[in-house]
């Protein structure tokens, strides 16, 4: 078998085969996303940029650094930042939407109702949870949102709430009155969520591969989509287990359009277009 060339690009330094597995290997172990070969110019691209950053002419020697700093060494943080994909929009799968909806308006009355965002990105997506809360239940809508992503740049922008104009161009007009606020002189051209979505969602930063997720009462509705899609089989699994024992009973879990979970039938029963509705609650571990 021929060996695979170092790729450079044409703009700075190769990127071995040898280095390019030990990416691989690192970010699964650290975030649990498995690239395969297709991943090599997205690794090339993104990982150039810290090695520009750190003044560096190798990536073997940004792989050196990083491991040499130890495991909580803030690099560790960027290097995850950079391999992380966060491509998201408002009202992304609509579908969900519209089951979220009447899946609120059942359990009203019961107290507080929770949602899981565990791949918040840049907050178009819990935003949009929130959202559809308000509509559904009214303003000072019971609902709680935790949004959590393992990038703590996006979870910035998240936090923020501002938007170029063009990110809310498809909202409905009616929509966009009632939950932005457009900007005006020096920030024309963006928009803001109003202060009362804002305040349905918390931004927090997790790992789903970490230990234990610091996490409280269980939840009504968890959002995991796209997500799993860069796990390996029984990295998914581990992490449907996990999630199963954080979703109360018949709690629903929505999960992205290329994403099918047969594995975990005994905990999932499917209620329709990648929505899975728990069936046998877990016990709580961490």
């Amino acid at each position: 078998m021929t060996p695979a060339p170092d790729f450079s690009g044409g703009e700075g330094p190769p990127l071995s085969e040898a280095a390019f597995q030990r990416v691989r290997e690192l970010i699964h172990r650290r975030a649990g996303i498995a690239l395969n070969d297709s991943k090599r110019t997205m690794v090339y691209s993104r990982l150039s940029r810290r090695l520009r950053a750190l003044q560096l002419d190798s990536f073997e020697r940004y792989l050196e650094m990083l491991q040499a700093g130890g495991p909580d060494a803030a690099e560790w943080q960027e290097f995850v930042n950079a391999l992380t994909t966060n491509l998201t929009s408002f009202f992304r799968e609509a579908h969900h939407f519209e089951v979220l909806s009447r899946h609120l308006r059942q359990r009203a009355g019961s107290g507080p109702l929770r949602i899981w965002c565990c791949a918040s990105s840049t907050g178009e997506e819990p935003y949009s949870l929130a959202m559809t809360a308000i509509d559904a239940l009214g303003p000072g809508a019971p609902v709680e949102i935790l949004a959590t992503d393992i990038d703590t740049q996006v979870l910035q922008t998240a936090a923020r709430g501002v938007y170029a104009q063009d990110a809310v161009a498809r909202l409905e007009p009616s929509l966009l009155k009632r939950h932005f606020l457009r900007g005006r002189g020096g920030n024309a051209g963006f928009v803001r969520v109003r202060p009362e979505l804002q305040a349905l969602v918390s931004f927090r930063p997790l790992n789903l591969l970490a230990p234990s997720w610091p996490l409280t009462s269980p939840f009504d509705a968890v959002f995991c989509r796209n997500v799993m899609i860069y796990f390996d089989k029984p990295t998914q699994l581990q992490i449907l287990q996990r999630l199963a024992a954080h979703i109360r009973p018949d709690g629903l879990l929505f999960v992205g359009h290329s994403e099918n979970f047969t594995q975990a039938r005994e905990l999932f029963e499917l209620q329709g277009k990648t929505v899975y509705r728990l069936v046998r609650p877990l016990a709580r571990a961490a």
